[in-house]
């Protein structure tokens, strides 16, 4: 593989640091990154080493290299509805750590996001959902055990997409694999809920 060999130039905390500042250029309208050069696409074409890895939900509204206000190569982006944690999201997460070598993962959830809010929904009101869907929902639905269905519905949305990003984290932190390599120490895995109004980052760092 080409880029096997190729390790990001920043620490876990600094790639941190270089979200935290993209969403911040992103929320000012003073992105960075309008087009790209042709001598940026043939030198990514040698390799790559994105800063970090994300696993977020496919929603259209939340493409994470704009809310990032990151350029081509330095995102490893991950996309599926729910940001929810199946094998092949777990071999391509395994890919990231081993070939790629990033040292941040983040699990980035969103205010409204669908699938969670069917989730809901299928728990506590037990409405029915084609066969794939319940597959995606299967997955979310053990984060919502412990939230209370008589919350107030806006309540009850935002704690259910808290919890779903927790609940991948811990996933991911919990496998053989994740355990090993966090242990290591160089490598950092954080939550993080988008706010679709705002388009301002909040990172769960507890």
């Amino acid at each position: 593989m080409p880029d096997s060999h190729t390790r990001p130039s920043f620490t876990a905390d600094q790639a941190l640091e270089r979200l935290k500042a993209g969403n911040e250029r992103f929320l000012a309208g003073k992105a960075k990154f309008p087009t790209v050069q042709k001598e940026v696409l043939a030198d990514l074409a040698k390799g790559q080493a994105p800063y970090a890895t994300i696993l977020g939900c496919s929603d259209s509204r939340v493409p994470p290299e704009l809310v990032f206000d990151a350029g081509f190569g330095e995102l490893f982006i991950i996309r599926v509805a729910g940001n929810v944690l199946g094998p092949t999201i777990a071999g391509t997460l395994q890919y990231a750590g081993t070939h790629l070598h990033t040292p941040l993962f983040v699990v980035m959830g969103h205010e409204g996001c669908g699938a969670v809010q069917a989730a809901l929904a299928s728990k506590f009101q037990g409405v029915e959902h084609r066969q794939h869907i319940e597959t995606v929902l299967d997955i979310i639905e053990p984060a919502l055990a412990g939230l209370d269905p008589k919350l107030p519905a806006d309540e009850l949305m935002r704690a259910a997409v808290e919890a779903n990003v927790r609940w991948a984290v811990r996933q991911i932190s919990e496998s053989p694999e994740g355990h090993l390599t966090l242990s290591r120490g160089d490598i950092r895995l954080v939550g993080a809920i988008y706010e679709i109004e705002t388009g301002r980052v909040r990172f769960l760092e507890d």
